[in-house]
């Protein structure tokens, strides 16, 4: 059964990309807006990655360059401006919603001299260049893409990889079966199907990790770094 059939509100593709777009563009451009109202979770959210990623990047077994990282449902570069540019050496942005990168320009400040590029479209439709980012972050975007959709982005972004690059996925995971949220047009899948997806893209888990510190009533936040 597809992605599609399981969301009984969703009508079609097309009615679950649109009501998505309709929704973000309804969403104040700050921290707050980006994260549902839980804007006072941005630190912990930004330790837990930096812990996550950083044995990638730093020490005696560390396989993962610093050249180039690409920051993917990007926002206003919230995970850009605390995140990568602090540990990478450019950065690139890809967000569906203009007005979210028109204010990332002013957002991420004066380090904005290291963005690369500031892609306006959906995952769905970015076309990638092969072996040109050393990381791939993927943070609480994978809902808004089918599950066709999601395996032929995660492909592109194995072939996009240098060697030693890896994908990280930072996103909610259910405990049981893919949940709809109406209001945003986003779907959380569970764990079987995310590593169904992940193993169809051809990309293996190297970590995963659940994030511990964020408000009980959130869901399950799980950390996944994945490569060829």
């Amino acid at each position: 059964m597809s992605l599609i059939d399981r969301c009984k509100e969703v009508q079609s593709e097309k009615d679950f990309y649109g009501k998505a777009d309709e929704y973000w563009k309804s969403i104040p451009a700050d921290v707050n807006g980006m994260l549902g109202g839980y804007g006072h979770i941005s630190t912990v959210d930004i330790r837990t990655s930096k812990s996550f990623l950083k044995p990638f990047i730093q020490g005696a077994s560390a396989k993962t360059k610093t050249g180039r990282a690409l920051d993917c449902g990007a926002g206003i570069g919230r995970v850009t401006k605390h995140l990568l540019l602090p540990l990478f050496d450019i950065v690139d942005l890809v967000e569906l919603n203009k007005a979210f990168l028109d204010e990332a320009k002013t957002y991420i400040g004066q380090n904005a001299s290291r963005v690369g590029n500031y892609f306006c479209c959906g995952l769905q439709s970015l076309e990638l260049p092969k072996e040109f980012y050393d990381v791939i972050w993927i943070q609480w975007v994978t809902g808004h893409l089918t599950d066709a959709h999601l395996i032929k982005f995660l492909q592109r972004c194995k072939e996009a990889l240098r060697s030693g690059g890896i994908v990280v996925i930072k996103d909610n995971v259910a405990i049981l079966d893919v949940e709809h949220d109406p209001q945003d047009s986003s779907v959380t899948r569970n764990s079987e199907d995310l590593q169904t997806i992940y193993k169809e893209s051809g990309l293996r888990i190297l970590k995963e990790e659940k994030v511990t510190r964020f408000p009980t009533e959130l869901y399950n936040v799980i950390m996944t770094a994945l490569a060829p």
